[in-house]
């Protein structure tokens, strides 16, 4: 599907996973805690997208795509959990 068939509002490139960190996890399973770590630590350097992210998200749905052929182990889901953190963490006032 390409971006003008979904009608994405937002494309934030910015977020996607690095390409050295996307070659290395190579969807291999086994390796999703390590892509979970390494990917939140390139999360936490993007703040500025994040920030905004999470605007979106305190204002209407935000829909997450992503090309995986694993519905379980992918960049979209590492973000929807790392942006749920944030927000758990921004209600705690933390």
């Amino acid at each position: 599907m390409s971006k003008d068939t979904a009608h994405v509002d937002l494309w934030l490139k910015a977020i996607a996973p690095s390409a050295s960190l996307r070659r290395w996890f190579d969807h291999r399973p086994e390796r999703w805690t390590g892509f979970l770590q390494r990917y939140r630590k390139e999360l936490h350097a993007n703040r500025r997208v994040i920030a905004e992210l999470l605007a979106q998200a305190s204002r209407s749905r935000l829909t997450l795509l992503y090309s995986a052929r694993d519905t379980e182990h992918n960049n979209a889901v590492a973000l929807v959990r790392y942006l749920a953190a944030r927000q758990r963490r921004t209600k705690k006032g933390t």
